[in-house]
């Protein structure tokens, strides 16, 4: 599991596409890395022009996208108002003549601050701006006529180890962080 996954509470936020002219190839491509890398059918998907829902299979989670939403912001806002509190004592402990006079304004707007821009964090992470290339790589080459392998790893190194063997069958690849 990597950082972006502790923080969104995902089970797959890693993602790798490759975008292949054939159809049938593409499956069997799929098949085989579904069977190198050992993993479960629903971590390799085939996305045509012809479903009904390319999105489904581009983002699966998107059902919990407010579950993500409440997560992403709930864990960094408290980062945030822990990182504002120790800035507090930093400063307070460092004698800063402003922080020592008036403490408790001090401490409320240092701590509420910190509070806020880990909401803004939260929010930023729930854009999921690293996602935006993937999908438009993926619907271009549907608009096109041609179709994608995605991959849904639950971790980095299963990424890579996809990205790798879509590579060596000759996909033009793009992940996600």
């Amino acid at each position: 599991m990597n950082l972006l996954s502790s923080v969104t509470g995902e089970m797959s936020d890693s993602k790798v596409a490759a975008v292949f002219d054939d159809e049938s190839e593409a499956r069997a491509i799929a098949r085989q890395v579904q069977h190198m890398l050992q993993m479960q059918p629903a971590q390799v998907q085939v996305v045509t022009p012809h479903d009904a829902r390319p999105g489904r299979k581009l983002e699966p989670e998107g059902r919990g996208i407010f579950r993500t939403i409440l997560v992403a912001h709930y864990r960094l806002g408290l980062a945030g108002l822990g990182l504002g509190a120790l800035l507090f004592a930093c400063l307070y402990l460092a004698g800063l003549e402003p922080v020592v006079l008036s403490p408790r304004l001090a401490a409320a707007l240092i701590i509420g601050y910190g509070g806020v821009f880990g909401l803004m964090a939260g929010g930023l992470v729930s854009l999921r701006p690293d996602h935006t290339p993937y999908v438009a790589k993926v619907r271009t080459a549907l608009d096109e006529g041609r179709c994608a392998i995605v991959v849904h790893a639950f971790d980095d190194g299963e990424r890579a180890r996809a990205q790798e063997v879509l590579a060596a069958h000759g996909g033009e690849t793009i992940r996600t962080l």
